[in-house]
């Protein structure tokens, strides 16, 4: 049996892994491991910005990548966790008995709320200093123009 609450607190806890698809549909989830290999980029993204002094392009869209697959896990978070029970038994429980149908309660809820809220964090984070970052460069390129 399939539970909603550890699909939504794997998303919730280790957002972009992957585990919250590998625990629905094993090791045969497509989008489990889409999301592993885009977070381990986006962590190599991360060292290249670093090593580089954020100007790195191959380093920005690595580190994007890691980004949109810690983003997805928390969106599916929500997008699953604000499911009807009876739908997440049809999908991924079908044929159970009626005493083990799934029943979400607050801890579901508080899983989608704190996705919610982190998802939006970072992204506004990431797009702040990505940003931040785009306008340096064109100021330092004007710059070397002016000389």
């Amino acid at each position: 049996m399939n539970s909603k609450l550890i699909f939504c607190a794997l998303g919730l806890f280790f957002p972009g892994t992957g585990l919250n698809c590998l625990y629905l549909q094993g090791l045969k989830s497509f989008w489990g491991w889409t999301q592993l290999l885009a977070l381990i980029g986006g962590i190599a993204g991360w060292l290249l910005l670093k090593e580089a002094h954020f100007h790195s392009t191959p380093g920005w869209i690595l580190i994007t990548l890691g980004f949109i697959a810690i983003e997805a896990s928390w969106l599916t978070t929500i997008a699953f966790g604000l499911r009807a029970d009876e739908r997440w038994d049809a999908q991924f429980n079908p044929g159970i008995e009626a005493s083990k149908k799934t029943q979400s309660g607050w801890l579901v809820v508080l899983t989608v709320i704190f996705s919610l809220v982190l998802g939006a964090g970072v992204m506004m984070s990431f797009l702040a200093i990505a940003f931040e970052q785009f306008f340096i460069s064109q100021i330092q390129e004007a710059r070397k123009i002016s000389q």
